[in-house]
């Protein structure tokens, strides 16, 4: 049975701090940038909103900012929600920072996901990683107020819902935050 068409957000927003500030989107692992791998992704989404500053893609996308400006991944993930011009019944989230995220990966959350509020990429770590499926409407009603939003944390919004936990593969649960970070997986 085909999956179901499906919306996507990619977080594209952040500061990059520990990589100098230098915008994530654009930084590039193996000759691409990490938002075009990132959209390699989510190539099955019926629609794209990258939460983000306005860079050039290969693929129609709608760019948006969170409110508050650099308020953190729950207000982008929200934001990115809201900007969503159809209502699919799923949201595919997505850090810009994971390069080894792949197609195949978002459709095992997506199978994980089916008779659950959502599924979640975890690392060998046990951490949960900004990869994940979400019903639309269960998370609608775990969100908080706008003025709420700002620097609310991630694992506070997640915990009203019932999220299947993906064991990575590989690398999928890789990301980067560093410039050493970046080095290992040039490597």
């Amino acid at each position: 049975m085909p999956l179901e068409a499906f919306g996507a957000v990619v977080l594209a927003g952040g500061r990059a701090s520990r990589l100098g500030g230098f915008d994530k989107a654009t930084v590039e692992v193996g000759g691409r940038t990490l938002l075009a791998t990132a959209l390699d992704a989510v190539l099955d989404a019926g629609e794209v909103v990258v939460v983000g500053d306005q860079v050039p893609t290969e693929r129609p996308v709608t760019f948006v900012r969170e409110d508050p400006r650099h308020g953190g991944p729950v207000a982008a993930l929200l934001t990115g929600c809201d900007a969503l011009l159809r209502r699919p019944r799923t949201v595919v989230v997505l850090a810009v920072d994971m390069p080894r995220v792949t197609a195949r990966t978002v459709r095992r959350l997506q199978e994980a996901a089916d008779g659950t509020d959502g599924a979640v990429l975890v690392g060998p770590d046990g951490r949960r990683q900004l990869a994940l499926v979400l019903d639309r409407e269960r998370l609608e009603a775990v969100r908080p107020d706008h003025e709420g939003q700002h620097g609310y944390a991630v694992h506070r919004l997640l915990a009203g819902l019932r999220l299947t936990e993906v064991p990575a593969e590989d690398e999928e649960h890789r990301d980067v935050d560093t410039f050493a970070d970046l080095r290992d997986l040039a490597d």
